[in-house]
């Protein structure tokens, strides 16, 4: 087994993002090229997110059966399995209730492994560690999720067109980037079977129903009695809602036909901006993100990063009133975008790390990030597609500004706490 951060760190959390990509946002993509609406897309793909809502349920499960690593690994295989089934439904008549309930397991899975990674995190690093690798997770986690709209979008595309023919082509296409999905999934199960530490010493075994309802009742407790509760509340659940709302209509936007508002991009340019430039501004903005808050503190550096994170959204505003399909402005766009959500998700994820520290630790954890999805991935998503089929996306992008309002006013309600 292996104790070195840095072995770790970046597998584990590029295999929690893997999963959610392709459940949330991959998805996207894939049910737009099989006919599904905005409005339809993100109100089905919208509901994939109440695992991560609802999993503080489950939490001490995790905490009092087996260890941390023993549900990591679980998880990462049951992923790889399900993953590599969605590919088997795709064919089939009943693709979409099928391929939701099959991303509905997938989902429970993946919400399983964020808690137990998340909190072999914390218990398996120091707090200056913990403060030392934010920028790194969270870079990793954003490459896992620029592999799924990014790579495996433009594989997708490519497929389609060089590879496959006729009718059935997008099917295949999608079929195989699955079977690809489920497979990565696979080996990174095997590959931390060798490189995680064991940061537990004991191994639970036994299960009480009562003994489990006690503790999720001590866990609420303990989270409802932290300083500040209201305002680290509202922080925790309104932060990412500008976010929330652009994370499932950009791909549609940019994917879109001129027709339809869009900028008319191939799966392709799409896939290959995505995985250059968004990658690229992404690891500049986690990692130096990460490091100025080591270096200087989180107070001094939240409200730099808080402008980081949300100013740079004005980029999509820019591109519905002039859209064009030159290559290298969107993806300039989109670089800048990431530079500054990179620099931002850095000092949002160490608050959430500081807020949950002390007694029960990894359950607190679960139920801050269940507020972030809360609010910052599934009900702005639900909602976002219908918006933006009502107003346009011009209006959309302008309204995704006005929000950045709420982010400045929750952020003011901690700095003074801090």
């Amino acid at each position: 087994m292996s104790n070195k951060p840095l072995e770790w760190i970046p597998s584990l959390y590029l295999g929690e993002a893997l999963p959610f990509t392709a459940v949330m946002i991959v998805s996207v993509i894939m049910f737009k090229e099989f006919g599904l609406s905005d409005e339809q897309i993100t109100l089905y793909t919208g509901w994939m997110g109440l695992p991560w809502v609802i999993k503080p349920i489950w939490s001490p499960i995790i905490d009092n059966i087996k260890t941390k690593r023993w549900w990591i690994l679980s998880m990462q295989f049951l992923m790889g399995i399900t993953l590599a089934l969605v590919a088997f439904t795709i064919p089939t008549s009943f693709w979409l209730q099928g391929t939701l309930a099959i991303f509905m397991i997938i989902a429970f899975a993946s919400a399983t492994h964020d808690i137990s990674a998340d909190g072999f995190y914390i218990i398996g690093l120091k707090d200056k560690e913990q403060e030392l690798y934010v920028g790194l997770r969270n870079t990793f986690y954003r490459i896992g999720m620029i592999i799924g709209q990014g790579g495996l979008v433009m594989l997708a595309g490519w497929l389609q067109n060089d590879v496959f023919e006729g009718d059935s082509s997008v099917q295949m296409s999608w079929s195989a980037i699955f079977l690809i999905l489920g497979g990565l999934m696979g080996l990174l199960g095997l590959y931390h079977t060798i490189v995680l530490p064991n940061v537990e010493k004991t191994t639970h075994e036994s299960f009480n129903f009562h003994i489990q309802v006690k503790e999720f009742v001590e866990t609420l407790k303990v989270f409802a009695t932290k300083p500040n509760i209201i305002s680290a509340l509202c922080f925790i659940l309104l932060f990412r809602l500008p976010e929330g709302l652009l994370t499932k209509i950009v791909p549609l936007f940019l994917t879109r036909s001129t027709e339809e508002g869009g900028l008319a991009m191939s799966n392709v340019d799409y896939g290959f901006i995505s995985g250059t430039l968004g990658v690229i501004g992404l690891l500049l903005g986690g990692i130096i993100g990460g490091w100025a808050v080591s270096k200087w503190s989180l107070k001094k550096c939240l409200w730099p990063l808080v402008l980081c994170i949300t100013l740079p959204d004005v980029v999509y505003v820019y591109l519905s009133y002039f859209p064009t399909d030159n290559l290298y402005v969107i993806g300039s766009c989109l670089c800048v975008e990431q530079i500054g959500y990179g620099l931002g998700f850095a000092a949002y994820t160490l608050y959430l790390v500081t807020f949950s520290r002390g007694e029960r630790s990894t359950a607190v954890f679960s139920i801050c990030t269940a507020g972030q999805y809360l609010g910052g991935v599934m009900y702005p998503g639900m909602i976002s597609g219908y918006i933006s089929t009502n107003v346009g996306y011009p209006m959309f992008f302008n309204i995704v500004m006005l929000f950045c309002l709420v982010t400045f006013a929750v952020t003011a309600a901690v700095y003074r706490k801090l």
